[in-house]
Protein backbone atom coordinates (compact mmCIF):
# COMPACT_ATOMS: atom_id res chain seq x y z
CA UNK A 1 0.00 0.00 0.00
CA UNK A 2 1.00 3.46 -0.81
CA UNK A 3 1.85 6.09 1.73
CA UNK A 4 2.59 9.51 0.42
CA UNK A 5 3.88 11.82 3.21
CA UNK A 6 2.34 15.42 2.75
CA UNK A 7 2.49 18.21 5.19
CA UNK A 8 0.36 20.92 3.19
CA UNK A 9 -2.63 20.79 1.11
CA UNK A 10 -1.83 23.66 -1.39
CA UNK A 11 -3.05 21.29 -4.51
CA UNK A 12 -6.56 21.26 -3.18
CA UNK A 13 -7.84 22.91 -6.45
CA UNK A 14 -5.85 20.93 -8.98
CA UNK A 15 -8.22 17.62 -8.67
CA UNK A 16 -11.55 19.70 -9.40
CA UNK A 17 -9.94 21.61 -12.79
CA UNK A 18 -7.11 19.05 -13.68
CA UNK A 19 -9.58 16.40 -15.32
CA UNK A 20 -10.66 18.67 -16.97
CA UNK A 21 -7.52 19.83 -18.47
CA UNK A 22 -6.45 16.67 -19.41
CA UNK A 23 -8.92 16.85 -22.61
CA UNK A 24 -7.18 19.56 -23.95
CA UNK A 25 -3.53 17.79 -23.59
CA UNK A 26 -2.17 17.14 -27.44
CA UNK A 27 -2.55 13.63 -27.95
CA UNK A 28 0.79 12.09 -28.93
CA UNK A 29 2.39 9.10 -28.51
CA UNK A 30 5.12 10.58 -25.88
CA UNK A 31 4.49 13.56 -23.84
CA UNK A 32 6.39 15.74 -21.64
CA UNK A 33 5.25 18.07 -18.85
CA UNK A 34 7.13 20.33 -16.37
CA UNK A 35 5.99 22.06 -12.89
CA UNK A 36 7.79 24.56 -11.40
CA UNK A 37 7.76 24.23 -7.72
CA UNK A 38 7.83 20.47 -6.58
CA UNK A 39 7.35 21.03 -2.20
CA UNK A 40 6.58 17.95 -1.11
CA UNK A 41 5.28 16.11 -4.20
CA UNK A 42 2.11 16.31 -4.59
CA UNK A 43 1.07 18.24 -7.75
CA UNK A 44 3.61 15.83 -9.27
CA UNK A 45 2.17 12.51 -7.57
CA UNK A 46 -1.36 13.84 -9.35
CA UNK A 47 -0.04 14.30 -12.55
CA UNK A 48 1.60 10.89 -12.35
CA UNK A 49 -1.26 8.95 -11.13
CA UNK A 50 -4.16 10.71 -13.46
CA UNK A 51 -2.24 12.26 -16.49
CA UNK A 52 1.19 10.05 -17.48
CA UNK A 53 1.21 7.52 -19.94
CA UNK A 54 4.04 4.86 -19.83
CA UNK A 55 5.80 6.96 -22.34
CA UNK A 56 5.24 10.30 -21.00
CA UNK A 57 8.15 12.65 -19.12
CA UNK A 58 8.04 14.83 -15.86
CA UNK A 59 10.58 17.21 -15.05
CA UNK A 60 9.84 18.50 -11.22
CA UNK A 61 11.51 21.82 -11.32
CA UNK A 62 12.61 23.13 -7.74
CA UNK A 63 15.72 24.42 -5.53
CA UNK A 64 14.13 22.73 -2.49
CA UNK A 65 15.69 25.84 -0.64
CA UNK A 66 11.89 27.49 -0.38
CA UNK A 67 11.23 31.33 -0.21
CA UNK A 68 10.06 34.03 2.34
CA UNK A 69 6.95 32.06 2.71
CA UNK A 70 8.96 29.12 4.02
CA UNK A 71 11.25 30.82 5.97
CA UNK A 72 9.83 28.31 8.74
CA UNK A 73 9.86 25.31 7.20
CA UNK A 74 12.74 22.40 7.08
CA UNK A 75 13.44 22.47 3.54
CA UNK A 76 15.59 19.51 3.76
CA UNK A 77 12.81 17.70 4.84
CA UNK A 78 10.39 18.66 2.80
CA UNK A 79 13.12 17.91 -0.19
CA UNK A 80 13.48 14.14 1.96
CA UNK A 81 9.29 13.86 1.69
CA UNK A 82 9.50 14.57 -2.17
CA UNK A 83 12.06 11.92 -2.74
CA UNK A 84 10.13 9.50 -1.17
CA UNK A 85 7.37 10.15 -2.40
CA UNK A 86 8.25 9.94 -6.11
CA UNK A 87 10.25 7.16 -5.59
CA UNK A 88 6.92 5.46 -3.84
CA UNK A 89 4.63 6.53 -7.28
CA UNK A 90 7.34 5.09 -9.50
CA UNK A 91 7.21 1.97 -7.80
CA UNK A 92 3.50 1.98 -7.96
CA UNK A 93 3.26 2.93 -11.54
CA UNK A 94 6.20 0.72 -13.05
CA UNK A 95 8.66 3.28 -13.04
CA UNK A 96 7.49 6.08 -15.31
CA UNK A 97 9.73 8.43 -16.47
CA UNK A 98 10.31 11.38 -13.62
CA UNK A 99 13.08 13.57 -13.69
CA UNK A 100 14.26 15.64 -10.46
CA UNK A 101 15.46 19.05 -11.93
CA UNK A 102 17.28 20.72 -8.49
CA UNK A 103 17.95 24.34 -9.79
CA UNK A 104 15.91 27.32 -10.27
CA UNK A 105 13.61 27.45 -12.68
CA UNK A 106 15.37 30.47 -15.17
CA UNK A 107 18.22 28.10 -15.30
CA UNK A 108 16.16 24.85 -15.91
CA UNK A 109 14.21 26.81 -18.28
CA UNK A 110 17.21 28.12 -19.97
CA UNK A 111 18.83 24.44 -20.45
CA UNK A 112 15.89 22.95 -21.66
CA UNK A 113 15.60 25.66 -24.72
CA UNK A 114 19.47 25.64 -25.18
CA UNK A 115 19.80 22.04 -25.76
CA UNK A 116 16.35 21.24 -27.46
CA UNK A 117 16.96 20.14 -30.78
CA UNK A 118 13.28 19.20 -32.31
CA UNK A 119 9.62 19.48 -32.00
CA UNK A 120 9.93 16.43 -29.80
CA UNK A 121 11.27 18.14 -27.22
CA UNK A 122 8.91 20.79 -26.57
CA UNK A 123 6.57 20.71 -23.33
CA UNK A 124 3.04 19.83 -23.38
CA UNK A 125 1.76 20.67 -20.01
CA UNK A 126 3.86 23.55 -17.76
CA UNK A 127 2.64 24.13 -14.01
CA UNK A 128 3.93 27.52 -12.80
CA UNK A 129 3.76 27.25 -8.91
CA UNK A 130 7.15 28.48 -7.92
CA UNK A 131 8.10 31.88 -6.44
CA UNK A 132 5.55 33.96 -5.83
CA UNK A 133 7.83 37.00 -6.47
CA UNK A 134 6.27 38.80 -9.81
CA UNK A 135 9.17 39.38 -11.81
CA UNK A 136 10.12 35.81 -10.67
CA UNK A 137 6.49 34.27 -11.99
CA UNK A 138 6.84 36.40 -15.21
CA UNK A 139 9.83 35.64 -15.98
CA UNK A 140 8.88 31.62 -15.92
CA UNK A 141 6.04 32.03 -18.19
CA UNK A 142 7.54 33.90 -20.71
CA UNK A 143 10.25 31.38 -20.65
CA UNK A 144 7.68 28.55 -20.57
CA UNK A 145 5.75 29.46 -23.06
CA UNK A 146 9.12 28.96 -26.03
CA UNK A 147 9.11 25.60 -24.46
CA UNK A 148 5.36 24.86 -24.86
CA UNK A 149 4.16 23.31 -27.84
CA UNK A 150 1.19 24.41 -29.99
CA UNK A 151 -1.50 23.03 -28.27
CA UNK A 152 -0.31 22.81 -25.20
CA UNK A 153 -1.44 23.66 -21.58
CA UNK A 154 0.80 26.39 -19.07
CA UNK A 155 -1.45 26.74 -15.86
CA UNK A 156 -0.42 29.14 -13.01
CA UNK A 157 -1.28 28.52 -9.25
CA UNK A 158 -2.04 31.18 -6.75
CA UNK A 159 -3.64 33.91 -9.18
CA UNK A 160 -5.59 35.04 -6.01
CA UNK A 161 -2.89 35.01 -2.83
CA UNK A 162 -1.24 37.03 -1.19
CA UNK A 163 -2.12 40.57 0.28
CA UNK A 164 -3.20 43.02 -2.60
CA UNK A 165 -1.24 45.93 -1.49
CA UNK A 166 1.68 44.15 -2.00
CA UNK A 167 1.52 43.49 -5.82
CA UNK A 168 5.37 42.91 -6.64
CA UNK A 169 5.02 40.36 -4.05
CA UNK A 170 2.29 38.03 -5.49
CA UNK A 171 1.95 36.40 -9.02
CA UNK A 172 -1.40 38.06 -10.25
CA UNK A 173 0.21 41.14 -11.56
CA UNK A 174 2.61 39.09 -13.70
CA UNK A 175 -0.20 36.68 -14.72
CA UNK A 176 -2.19 39.45 -16.16
CA UNK A 177 0.46 41.05 -17.77
CA UNK A 178 1.92 37.68 -19.45
CA UNK A 179 -1.90 37.23 -20.95
CA UNK A 180 -2.13 40.84 -21.93
CA UNK A 181 1.13 40.10 -23.56
CA UNK A 182 0.39 36.92 -24.98
CA UNK A 183 -3.18 37.01 -26.01
CA UNK A 184 -3.06 36.52 -29.61
CA UNK A 185 -1.71 32.92 -28.70
CA UNK A 186 -3.66 31.85 -26.02
CA UNK A 187 -7.33 30.45 -25.23
CA UNK A 188 -8.16 30.57 -21.17
CA UNK A 189 -9.66 27.64 -20.34
CA UNK A 190 -10.00 28.49 -16.45
CA UNK A 191 -9.82 31.71 -14.28
CA UNK A 192 -9.73 31.60 -10.64
CA UNK A 193 -7.34 30.77 -7.95
CA UNK A 194 -5.77 28.71 -10.89
CA UNK A 195 -5.17 30.16 -14.06
CA UNK A 196 -4.68 27.68 -17.38
CA UNK A 197 -4.86 28.61 -20.59
CA UNK A 198 -3.93 26.94 -24.28
CA UNK A 199 -1.24 27.69 -27.15
CA UNK A 200 -3.13 28.32 -30.27
CA UNK A 201 -0.50 30.02 -31.77
CA UNK A 202 3.45 30.10 -32.30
Amino acid sequence: MTHYQFTEDWFQLGPMLWPELVKHLPDRASRRFMEIGSFEGRSAIWIIENMLRPADHLFCVDTWEGGQEHSKIDMQAVEKRFDDNIAQAKTKLGCPAIHKVKTTSTYALAHQLRWMRNEDQLMDFIYIDGSHQAKDVLTDATMAWQLLRTGGVLVFDDYLWGDPRNPLQRPKVAIDAFMNIFGGEIIVLHISYQVAVKKVQR
